[in-house]
């Protein structure tokens, strides 16, 4: 399943953000205007069919600024990668999507928490 959109997707969305089985959610912070953006958002969605047991979020930052809270993005794509409740990635990334397959190989449960001023995203989708 391609990567799913805070508009659209929004009672998917709720209901996969809601699952406990679903450990690991991948974030895409970009903007519709972003070229390099509109380019790695077709190898993001083939990233999120690879990993089924993964959430992948393409956000667009300026539809959805509340995903961000207090955190800022200077540098598309930026990433956020959760494992449970626990941020293990926060930051901007190369757009090349052999870059985020590395970092998803090299990430776990045990990964060492990155503080973020993220939301909880669960929490956007259910208002």
């Amino acid at each position: 399943m391609p990567a799913l959109l805070p508009d659209s997707d929004s009672a998917v969305l709720r209901a996969a953000l809601a699952d406990p089985a679903r450990d690991r959610v991948v974030v895409c912070y970009c903007a519709a205007w972003c070229d390099t953006c509109t380019a790695y958002r077709v190898k993001f969605d083939a990233l999120a069919d690879t990993h089924p047991a993964t959430l992948f979020i393409w956000v667009d930052i300026e539809d959805h600024a509340d995903w961000l809270g207090e955190e800022d993005v200077e540098n598309f794509p930026t990433l956020s990668v959760r494992h449970g409740e626990r941020h293990v990635f926060f930051g901007p990334m190369l757009p090349h999507i052999g870059h985020l397959e590395r970092l998803l190989e090299s990430l776990s449960a045990d990964s060492a928490e990155v503080p973020t001023k993220l939301p909880n995203w669960a929490r956007l989708q259910a208002a």
